[in-house]
């Protein structure tokens, strides 16, 4: 896992909302990084899901938030369209974004649960694996609004 402190890579990839660059975000504003091991899993679905439902809290902060994992496009957006999500999933099949991030992989799910926040500096001020809390992630954001 990248360390806070560390400045966020660059990448470029195709998404459900079209090509993402993350070059054009970074500096601009916040940036929330989900690294998420599969579609269509009850965990997943449950992380991405209250993404979905915070979306005005998201807004608040004007963070962009990108869900990332190895699948399609094509599954990304059967997936993304099920359940109504309204912000970008990025394809990363040939996992350079992950690697990128030094996100690790667990056998038989791909690639581990990992949330980033990057400041609108470029820098990562968050990073922890799991299935974060909503409240935990708007805690990084709102200390971001207030220190800048």
């Amino acid at each position: 896992m990248l360390m806070i402190g560390e400045q966020a890579p660059a990448f470029e990839a195709d998404s459900t909302l079209g090509p993402i660059r993350l070059n054009d975000y970074l500096g601009k504003q916040p940036i929330v990084l989900i690294f998420y091991p599969k579609d269509e899993t009850p965990i997943c679905t449950k992380q991405l899901c209250a993404v979905r439902d915070s979306k005005a809290e998201y807004a608040k902060y004007d963070a962009l938030v990108l869900g990332i994992n190895p699948a399609s496009v094509e599954e990304h957006r059967k997936f993304s369209q099920k359940f109504m999500y309204d912000f970008p999933l990025v394809s990363d099949h040939e996992e350079r974004i992950r690697q990128l991030y030094d996100v690790g992989k667990v056998f038989l799910l791909g690639q581990q649960r990992v949330v980033y926040v990057i400041a609108s500096d470029g820098t990562i001020v968050y990073a922890k694996k799991g299935n974060r809390p909503t409240s935990e992630i708007m805690a990084v954001l709102e200390h971001l609004l207030t220190t800048n």
